[in-house]
């Protein structure tokens, strides 16, 4: 249960923009944006390195599009999240491989309701894009040790905290270069050190601005540190030149830049060649 703290709150108003949200993204997300096909999609499955046969545990599934990829690789899929409406449209689009998948509505800031998942069930853990959508992520890491095989490992991908939090500003520069009109597109970040949050797009268009919570590389690992994990696996995917840009300032147009960043963490004494 979601305690009454000014972070319970925050936790409450984030979960019920997503699922405000909810039908507007699936429309939009369909089985995957060019941020799911080129960037988080490709890097996590690299990372993840299924097996035929595991059993993963998804947190925040949205709409279901990387829990049928990983059933379509021959995994078994719990598929979790906080908004009933997302949960909706994920069953909707599963018609393949669908006795490999299961939904189910769980609050992924709740140590007790993740735990009840089960103990020591699962080969892996995924969690694409969502980190940064929660007010706390130490009831997750918490429980995390108590959900995977001793083997297992956990997966994430959130928006890149040095390059894409909340105060990045993208801009073009024109410089004259010997005669030549060059135009520069540029990124700049005014926060970074300390957590905070901010409202944002996720989607242009969107119904209502969701809540970002910005955590330094050294606050969202430390999280997992501390129960226990260490990280074995680490890419920062960027759009390839080829991928054409849908706006001026879109990250289609910054292919030195890396908008995500795709981590794998597996417990610490577990066998390094158990992954992948």
């Amino acid at each position: 249960m979601q305690s009454h703290t000014p972070q319970g709150d925050l936790n409450r108003e984030a979960q019920d923009i997503w699922d405000a949200n909810a039908a507007y993204w699936d429309a939009r997300m369909g089985e995957g944006n060019d941020f799911q096909r080129y960037l988080v999609g490709p890097a996590t499955e690299r990372l993840l390195a299924l097996r035929p046969g595991e059993e993963v545990l998804e947190i925040a599934c949205g709409n279901g599009v990387m829990a049928r990829r990983m059933a379509q690789l021959g995994a078994k899929v719990l598929a979790t999240d906080c908004s009933p409406t997302f949960l909706e449209k994920a069953r909707a689009r599963t018609v393949e491989n669908a006795d490999r998948i299961e939904y189910r509505l769980v609050d992924a800031t709740d140590r007790a309701q993740l735990l009840a998942l089960g103990r020591l069930r699962f080969d892996a853990a995924v969690c694409s894009m969502a980190l940064m959508d929660m007010a706390e992520i130490d009831p997750l890491a918490e429980a995390l040790p108590g959900l995977l095989k001793p083997e297992g490992r956990f997966v994430f991908s959130v928006v890149h905290p040095c390059f894409n939090n909340p105060s990045t500003r993208k801009a073009i520069e024109e410089e004259d270069r010997e005669g030549h009109l060059i135009a520069t597109r540029i990124v700049s970040v005014c926060r970074y050190a300390r957590p905070f949050h901010a409202r944002g797009l996720g989607m242009v268009g969107q119904p209502v601005p969701q809540v970002y919570f910005h955590r330094p590389i050294n606050v969202l690992f430390g999280a997992f540190f501390r129960t226990g994990f260490v990280l074995d696996g680490l890419e920062e995917p960027t759009f390839p030149p080829d991928v054409g840009p849908d706006r001026p300032l879109s990250w289609n147009s910054f292919p030195e830049i890396p908008p995500v960043l795709v981590a794998r963490m597996r417990r610490w004494g577990a066998p390094p060649g158990s992954i992948g």
